[in-house]
């Protein structure tokens, strides 16, 4: 039986892989219930299962693990949509496209909730932190510009007015998903409320082209 840790360099590189990955799963779900300032390396390492040195070999420090943590995060959202319409069990509409961004964006459970907090600790990060400041700059119109898409793309369809503007429609709808998300996380509205609000929303954009 082939050994991946001396065969060949691909098992090796899957192997990197995964284990960065894993790391950065560990660090989420620590944020989520500590916040990240009460998390350090050590801690990531007991949460991964990992030895101290074999995280400090990928991650020299936290700022590191958060920024590729973060920037992940987008990835891992993508694909979980992706794979959704691949098994049939999401309309490829526009809209129910922008329901499943906005449903993965919002912390509606645990695994959410621990991405969510990720978010606000890099945002806070990235206020002092130009290296930050630049992959949120980076990140955030590219979500405006998928959103912008699909309004665009249920205009075509005659599903949204065509006097709707796209950019505005996706800060829009940006604005909701950080609103709604910060009072599911205070407590202020359940997951149920906030979804609901979104999907109000949405029933509004893609139902208000005029008939004819």
């Amino acid at each position: 039986m082939a050994n991946s840790e001396t065969d060949g360099e691909v098992p090796k590189q899957v192997d990197h892989v995964a284990r960065r990955a894993e790391i950065a799963e560990a660090l989420t779900r620590l944020t989520a219930t500590r916040g990240l300032e009460g998390v350090s390396l050590r801690h990531v390492a007991a949460e991964a299962g990992m030895s101290m040195g074999l995280v400090q070999h990928y991650f020299k420090t936290k700022d590191e693990m958060l920024l590729f943590a973060v920037e992940r995060r987008s990835q891992v959202y993508e694909a979980r949509i992706k794979a959704q319409l691949a098994a049939g069990e999401l309309p490829s509409t526009p809209k129910a496209v922008i329901r499943a961004i906005m449903t993965e964006i919002l912390p509606l459970d645990e695994r959410r909730r621990g991405d969510w907090l990720m978010g606000v600790a890099f945002f806070i990060r990235a206020i002092s932190d130009p290296a930050f400041a630049a992959a949120f700059t980076d990140g955030v119109p590219q979500l405006f510009d998928l959103l912008a898409l699909l309004i665009r793309q249920g205009q075509d369809a005659g599903d949204v007015d065509k006097s709707a503007d796209p950019m505005h429609e996706s800060a829009i709808l940006w604005a909701l998903a950080d609103s709604q998300g910060t009072n599911i996380v205070m407590k202020h509205r359940t997951p149920d409320e906030a979804l609901s609000t979104v999907d109000y929303y949405l029933d509004r954009l893609f139902g208000s082209a005029p008939a004819g």
